[in-house]
């Protein structure tokens, strides 16, 4: 029997995602393992993978589609044997069980439905349970769907009651109703370019100048970070504490350690901070700490987050139980981390968690900053560029190599005490690095 594809839930906290690509086409086989889509995450691109073989019979969801809710049908699969005349009636059969998780909330039905022993045309001014194609069938045909009965699980409209309404002549639209249906065509269909949208938002002077701009629509990610960190700025009470490191002694470990390691690791900068964060806040626990309206959380691991840029915005992979990794096993493990996060290949589990979060600029040649706070986190670390500045040491003008580190508090988790006991442990391990060996 021709089975539904449905929209997977690809983390814990997906509810809808971006269907980005679809690796396979109409009429093709597929084979159990088989990766047949691209799925796009608040946070990465993932490969989804078919649970059953056979033949693609029909793409429900095209490429590039945003807001596909999880557990929406995107496919139909054909087994061996059937033709397409079997896709409406796959169509109008609820999914089987062990493809199918928790319904989303706004599609629970009713009370009244659920009594129901079969489901009644909507009353005016009550929602429509509906699918997509159904919507759209019903919209093009001036249909409403509130007088059409539904076949599909727990009452849903599916395409093949749309065609029934169709034609038995049943199900027409009021004049008024019909009206705002073309209306909603006409709304629906893409009468201006999203770019003549901008400009509607776009300042006064903007437009009077006729400046020319171009218009990068926002990714889920872009959405995800925006909403994120906007809620930190505003919820979280930072304080913050900036420091300065002499990191000569850093520097000449990185090459000792370089120059003996060879092809199999390369040292930077950043790997030997991370391990030091790590170090430190095994020393000092109570900085590697979360808030819950419950309690704090401590963290037994010494999980740390690192910011990677890439091309749709910032992700945060994590470096599990650094405090326990050696130099070379946690440098190479960084730039796999890094690597698949720009590609946006990361498992959700690599980047959603973590105890503390470091921000690496200096790369840049930025001197100083002030990072904003990854929700729970307690703390993030912003890490400026080493550079030579004249300093006093015993009484006597020199020149060190200096390095300038921010950190950023939740004051609901870490007090001022705590946050400064761990700069104190982090500024020691990075003027005397041979203590990473210990």
């Amino acid at each position: 029997m021709a089975t539904q594809i449905l929209m997977p839930a690809l983390s814990p906290t997906m509810t809808e995602g971006k269907l980005a690509k679809w690796l396979k086409k109409e009429g093709d086989t597929v084979a159990a393992g088989d990766i047949i889509a691209e799925i796009e995450t608040d946070k990465a691109t993932m490969e989804f993978e078919a649970v059953d073989e056979g033949v693609l019979g029909k793409i429900l969801v095209a490429d590039g589609t945003d807001g596909v809710q999880v557990n929406q049908p995107i496919a139909i699969l054909l087994e061996e044997g059937e033709d397409a005349s079997a896709l409406d009636q796959a169509a109008a059969s609820p999914a089987p069980a062990k493809a199918e998780p928790a319904a989303p909330a706004a599609e629970a039905p009713k009370p009244a439905q659920a009594q129901a022993p079969a489901a009644a045309p909507a009353a005016k001014g009550d929602r429509v349970f509906a699918s997509p194609l159904a919507k759209r069938i019903a919209r093009e045909a001036g249909l409403d769907l509130a007088q059409v009965t539904g076949s599909g699980p727990k009452g849903r409209i599916v395409k093949a009651d749309v065609e029934k309404a169709k034609a038995e002549g049943t199900g027409k639209a009021a004049p008024a109703a019909a009206a705002a249906g073309k209306a909603e065509t006409a709304q629906a269909a893409p009468q201006a370019p999203a770019a003549a949208k901008a400009v509607a938002s776009a300042t006064p002077e903007q437009v009077a100048m006729g400046r020319p701009f171009r218009l990068e629509p926002n990714s889920g990610m872009r959405k995800t970070i925006a909403r994120r960190l906007t809620e930190s700025k505003q919820t979280v009470p930072h304080f913050y504490l900036t420091i300065d490191l002499r990191i000569d002694e850093l520097l000449k470990l990185r090459k000792q350690l370089n120059d003996k390691g060879g092809d199999a690791f390369k040292l930077s900068v950043n790997d030997l901070v991370i391990k030091a964060v790590a170090v430190a806040l095994r020393r000092v626990p109570a900085a590697n700490a979360s808030w819950t309206d419950e309690g704090i959380l401590y963290w037994e691991d010494v999980d740390v987050s690192v910011a990677v840029a890439t091309d749709g915005g910032l992700i945060t992979p994590i470096l599990k139980k650094a405090d326990q990794k050696g130099l070379a096993t946690l440098s190479n493990e960084m730039k796999d981390l890094a690597k698949r996060a720009r590609a946006g290949k990361l498992k959700p589990e690599e980047y959603q968690g973590g105890g503390f979060s470091v921000s690496n600029l200096g790369m840049f040649g930025i001197r100083e900053f002030a990072a904003i706070i990854n929700p729970p986190q307690g703390c993030i670390l912003a890490v400026g560029a080493g550079e030579q500045r004249p300093v006093v040491v015993d009484g006597a003008l020199t020149v060190a190599t200096m390095m300038t580190c921010t950190l950023s508090v939740d004051h609901r988790v870490v007090d001022g005490a705590v946050g400064a006991e761990f700069l104190a442990a982090f500024k020691a391990i990075v003027e005397d690095p041979l203590t990473l060996m210990l």
